[in-house]
């Protein structure tokens, strides 16, 4: 029964419309998996040089080891928000004579067989190889690495099970930071070292014959805890009895409307963002986002290269629009033939469109002043970058919007979802930034960044200054695409 659960699954995957559709998007993200594939087999193979610089007094292995409860932690929250939930159609095998314990272990068990899941051994075998070998032998870097995969399983196990009885994305993630932190901090003040403990007990599950079996215990814990939730909840009306509730209460922003159709819009569309799943986790995604330039501006390697800190300036003082600006129509896809039948005047749909996206930016960059406490340097970058988004990239954002005809389904989750998504998605990119960066560099190449600064700077103040006749040509566009559009959005993936 389970072999015949998959094939239909696959069935429905390979016979989906956006599947053949997606063959140019499929193509791009293979090619990005590939490369991410590499730099993590790379990175496991120096990873223990690296840890031998971080730590020189310890072996690498051992300093890994005291890692691995944190960076387990860590990985749990990339799932929490980026795992999609695994669905089935219940109604269509409830007729039929399948056990519910089948099912239910299908459902549970079904991420488990993800390649994706197991991107993590790119690193961990390499670093088994070379780094876990020369301490615990050839067996303790074989025992590592199942360690590492019962792990993944706890994780791919324990995520689901936390989006669906925690449906509130953001309040799950901020308990898993606090705490992380809380750790980190009771670590820092050495009230309690969990480091230690880690070193303790991951080195003694490496070290000892079978003592890697008891790393199977999360798992079989969290298999046990997903088949009493089903248990309680198996109907979907149990379960969905509560977001049913939350969908009923609508918020109104009247203090929009003083501003006219225009306000109405807006209003609209955030009440759009509130509603549905996937616009709360890409507004989540944003959030989280921000915090983007932590990785890059305190990194010699990157703060001493002009080009990666402009695009860190761009990615971040427009987070908000760069989420959001490439779905500022698609959004709309499944109330857009009731849109345009309205009494709404196409200029002031842009318009409406053209100031949310605004805001989202002028939000970003406020958010990130905080950055400004890295140096003059960061300062003159990011006024830089909000003055090429606003002047530049939002009209590139509306401007592209029209081209894709894609309805987008609202009702799923954005994390690892490439539903709606296209080639002219990517193509987008390259005027948001392939352009400023590669003027940037170049100029750079002189010691003269300064002009591609004031270059880039002249473009977005153009921007803003021939902010109407800019908004003209978007709405020629959007006229000339109006049908195509209507009948894209009709149809369904």
């Amino acid at each position: 029964m389970y072999t015949t659960l998959f094939r239909h699954y696959l069935l429905k995957s390979f016979r989906s419309p956006g599947y053949h559709k997606n063959l140019i998007v499929n193509i791009l993200v293979g090619i990005s998996a590939l490369y991410l594939l590499a730099i993590l087999v790379m990175t496991g193979f120096m990873l223990p040089r690296i840890l031998q610089e971080l730590a020189p007094h310890s072996d690498a292995a051992v300093t890994f080891n005291g890692i691995m409860i944190y960076a387990t932690i860590f990985l749990l929250i990339i799932r929490y928000l980026m795992q999609p939930l695994n669905r089935l159609n219940l109604e269509c095998y409830q007729v039929l004579p399948v056990k519910r314990s089948v099912l239910v272990n299908y459902l549970i068990l079904k991420p488990l067989f993800n390649p994706t899941n197991y991107i993590l051994l790119c690193l961990a075998i390499p670093f088994a190889i070379t780094g876990v070998a020369p301490t615990y032998g050839t067996a303790g870097a074989f025992r590592f690495v199942l360690i590492v995969v019962f792990l993944i399983w706890n994780n791919t196990l324990l995520a689901p099970l936390m989006k669906r009885k925690y449906n509130n994305i953001i309040f799950g993630s901020i308990a898993l930071l606090v705490l992380g932190g809380g750790l980190a901090a009771l670590e820092y003040f050495r009230l309690f070292s969990l480091f230690t403990l880690s070193q303790q007990l991951f080195g003694f599950l490496a070290e000892a014959p079978f003592a890697w079996i008891a790393a199977l215990l999360p798992c079989a814990l969290s298999v046990a805890l997903n088949k009493l939730f089903f248990a309680r909840n198996y109907y979907p009306e149990s379960f969905e009895k509560q977001s049913n509730q939350r969908e009923a209460t609508s918020q109104r922003f009247t203090f929009m409307e003083r501003f006219g159709k225009i306000g109405e819009l807006i209003s609209l569309e955030i009440r759009l963002v509130l509603r549905h799943k996937r616009t709360k986790s890409t507004f989540y995604m944003a959030f989280f986002f921000l915090f983007y330039g932590l990785i890059f501006y305190p990194n010699p390697v990157y703060n001493q290269n002009s080009g990666w800190l402009f695009f860190v300036a761009i990615f971040v003082t427009g987070t908000g629009m760069l989420m959001f600006g490439q779905w500022i129509i698609n959004w709309d896809g499944a109330h857009f033939d009731f849109l345009m039948s309205r009494d709404i005047d196409t200029l002031t749909y842009i318009r409406g469109n053209y100031y949310l996206m605004l805001a989202l930016c002028v939000a970003s960059f406020i958010a990130t002043t905080p950055y400004f406490l890295f140096g003059r340097q960061i300062i003159l970058y990011h006024l830089v970058a909000f003055v090429y988004n606003a002047g530049v990239n939002i009209y590139v954002y509306l401007f592209g919007a029209t081209l894709n005809t894609k309805r987008l389904d609202l009702s799923r989750s954005s994390s690892m979802n490439m539903q709606g998504v296209s080639y002219k998605n990517f193509l987008v990119m390259i005027p948001l930034l392939v352009i400023p960066i590669t003027l940037i560099t170049l100029f750079g190449l002189f010691s003269a960044t300064h002009i591609a600064l004031i270059i880039i700077v002249l473009l977005g103040l153009a921007g803003i200054l021939f902010r109407e006749p800019l908004l003209k040509v978007i709405e020629r566009q959007f006229l000339r695409r109006k049908y195509v559009l209507c009948a894209g959005f009709r149809k369904r993936e």
